[in-house]
Order: C-alpha cells, then structure tokens, then sequence
C-alpha cells in the first residue's frame, strides 16, 4: 500500500513537473521562471512531507479502539459482539467502514471485546491480520510488518478468562498502555513513561482510591459500562463515553 503511495506521488509531481516546463518553455522573463520553478519545488516538497505526524486514536466502544498513523490501521478489541453483557452497542456502519489490510489485536476472547463471527468477515472482505492469545508469538513481530512499531506483551488476570494480556505500543516514538480489561494494577504501575494509558473505570477508581499513580501523560478511561457510576476528572484524564471520539497524538 505505500509502496503504491509512493508511485502515485511520483506520476503527480512527474505530471506536474511536466506542465510547468511546457509554460517555462513559453516564458521568457527570467523573474516568471525562478517563480515558476520554486512554487514547482515547493509543490513537490510537500506531496511527500506533507502528511501531518500523528496517530490518531477513535474510541469505537468498550476497549474497542481505532489506531492509525495514516498508512497502517491497528483495530483493538474489535470487532466484537454488539451490546454483549449490556455494555456498548455500535453501528453496523462500523463494520462496513473497517479499513482494507488491517491488523487486529485483541486482550482475550470475551464476546464483549471479540467476535469470531464478525472477525472473520472482516478479514474475507477487508484482508488483514488478528492477533491475540491464540498466536503471541506472532503479535510479538508485528513490528516487522509495521514501521517504527513495536509491541511488549504482558500476560494479566482477568476473571473467567484463562488467557488474558495487555499491550504497550511503542509507535513513532509514542508509548501506549492498552490494558483490556485485567484486574490487577500490578503492571501498569510498574511501567514507565508512557504517552497513553487506556485503562477500564473500575481500575483508574481503584488505583486513585489506594493513593497510587500512573507514570503517564495521558489516561484514557475505557470501557464504561451502563452501571458504572464512576466519574474522574483531572488534568490527564479522558472519560471515554462519547463514541467516536478522536485522539491525536503528534510525533
């Protein structure tokens, strides 16, 4: 895909450069044609550098994030079964606008943050690849396929699930903590200097009650569910309850 980018920004600067030596070879005033010729290096500069640096993260629903840096889209507990065990239901629009050649990872198998059936229709139609307890050894390269990512995995508790993990991205540069929905503090306490944290309500409420506190930037709260009577407020903090919802993170 950006290699095919690429080739596109060539044929358009090539096309350009073409349009203004036909006007240059027209034009006799010196003055016109060193005007003419730094707007064309301008033009050029820009169609390969002028990409805004950022990833962009757009909350979907429950722990269900959208992560991209414009040329790779990472989807993060999602798809899952909408509306399973009463928390967040999303459009069917989402689905459909699923990016082409994804990757998709996932903390566990809950329906409430994963669906085998949805999954799977999105990788026969939109292509990409899934990661998540069924196959670490392949998350752990993903950084191999995506540039300037790279992923450190922490197996966490979560009740009723055998298999549970959370995830620091490291991405251009930029630390994110997605914890899924583990019940231990343990971890995330233990890691340092982070961009974003995307941690459940129940947990924030819990580390900020035991006096404790993270070594982030930024704290996401996700995974607010109907019954959760939780509000945090701070300077870092985020309440996630506004789907599509966008983070911008620049690098």
């Amino acid at each position: 895909m950006f290699r095919h980018f690429l080739l596109n920004l060539k044929e358009i600067s090539l096309l350009f450069e073409i349009k203004i030596s036909n006007i240059l070879a027209m034009c006799t005033n010196g003055k016109m044609k060193f005007i003419l010729m730094t707007f064309t290096f301008i033009f050029i500069l820009n169609l390969g550098f002028g990409q805004s640096n950022e990833i962009k993260i757009r909350y979907i629903g429950n722990c269900g994030l959208y992560i991209s840096d414009g040329v790779n889209h990472i989807y993060t507990d999602f798809p899952y079964k909408s509306g399973a065990h009463n928390y967040i239901e999303y459009d069917n629009t989402e689905i459909d606008n699923l990016k082409e050649n994804s990757f998709y990872i996932f903390t566990h198998k809950h329906s409430d943050h994963y669906s085998k059936k949805l999954l799977k229709r999105a990788l026969k139609t939109k292509n990409g690849k899934a990661f998540g307890p069924w196959n670490i050894s392949e998350l752990e390269k993903l950084g191999d396929s995506i540039p300037g990512f790279e992923i450190t995995i922490y197996k966490t508790k979560h009740l009723f699930s055998l298999r549970h993990y959370s995830y620091l991205i490291t991405w251009h540069g930029k630390r994110i903590f997605l914890s899924g929905d583990t019940e231990s503090a343990d971890t995330i306490l233990d890691i340092k200097e982070m961009d974003w944290a995307f941690v459940p309500a129940w947990l924030v409420a819990e580390i900020v009650d035991s006096g404790r506190d993270f070594n982030t930037k930024k704290i996401g709260v996700y995974h607010i569910g109907p019954k959760d009577n939780i509000e945090i407020s701070g300077p870092r903090v985020l309440m996630l309850k506004t789907q599509g919802e966008v983070i911008s993170i620049p690098y």
